[in-house]
């Protein structure tokens, strides 16, 4: 059996005391920020109408439970994202596999990846619902315009990047390209792929809310509209913290994802 050193085991005690510092303190600063909007709210130092406070969210979030449709929109704009990203994430690695495999075609595409990626996208959605219609399909379609560009551009660009002695090393052994992609390319992007998924969840995410604010009658997005349409501010800034909980546990999902491959 294996046994780690006294130098070993100091520096991973050291690690984990700075994790639980790291921690602490994130803990202590949601806390602090909460219980200070909290008592400005109370002394009347803001106006609860226009900034909402801590006890008007819960209460909200008690409302939307009690009605029945809390987790219904949440499920539906989880739903939305999750399909989002999957194919997004797909469509990613094949292009850019594409693209790295033969330069003219990337030579080719380059430009129009860059014009797709910095259209703004929110223009489009009057074009988008007469296309795919008012339902659903609408709503991934935006989250896939948002989130699949800069997808296949990140992971790209870690492709054009390996390290060019190893790629020489296989070539001089003889090395197929499908073997040089497996056995360097891929081993070598590992972060960066991590990486454009951390960012491809946020911007599936992004493009959900977008696209709920066009044409969904359910969903997070939906409560945001519906919200500031019925100057009902609590139902808004409640929408915004679900989401960011939301965002925070579809973030910490790909990072036990990254440590789980790293195993």
């Amino acid at each position: 059996m294996y046994t780690y050193s006294k130098e070993h085991k100091a520096f991973l005690k050291k690690i984990k005391h700075e994790k639980k510092i790291v921690l602490f303190f994130q803990i202590v600063i949601i806390i602090g920020f909460l219980l200070l909007w909290e008592t400005i709210a109370r002394l009347e130092l803001i106006n609860t109408f226009l900034s909402s406070s801590p006890t008007q969210i819960v209460k909200t979030t008690i409302s939307l439970f009690q009605e029945g449709t809390l987790f219904t929109h949440i499920w539906i704009t989880t739903y939305e994202t999750i399909i989002s990203f999957l194919i997004a994430t797909a469509c990613g690695l094949i292009v850019a596999t594409l693209l790295w495999s033969s330069k003219i075609l990337a030579k080719v595409v380059d430009p129009y990846l860059t014009i797709l990626n910095s259209l703004p996208k929110v223009a489009l959605g009057p074009l988008i619902i007469i296309w795919v219609g008012a339902n659903m399909n609408s709503i991934i379609f935006m989250a896939l315009l948002i989130s699949t560009f800069i997808t296949i551009i990140n992971i790209y660009n870690g492709f054009i990047t390996t390290e060019e002695n190893y790629i020489r090393l296989l070539k001089s052994l003889g090395a197929a390209k499908r073997q040089i992609f497996f056995k360097v390319v891929i081993p070598s992007n590992y972060i960066t792929i991590i990486n454009a998924l951390k960012i491809n969840v946020s911007m599936s995410l992004i493009g959900v809310i977008m696209g709920e604010l066009l044409v969904s009658k359910q969903g997070l997005g939906y409560l945001l509209m519906y919200g500031s349409q019925v100057f009902n501010i609590n139902l808004v800034i409640t929408s915004v913290f679900i989401l960011g909980l939301l965002s925070y546990l579809m973030y910490f999902s790909i990072s036990k994802l990254e440590i789980l491959l790293k195993k």
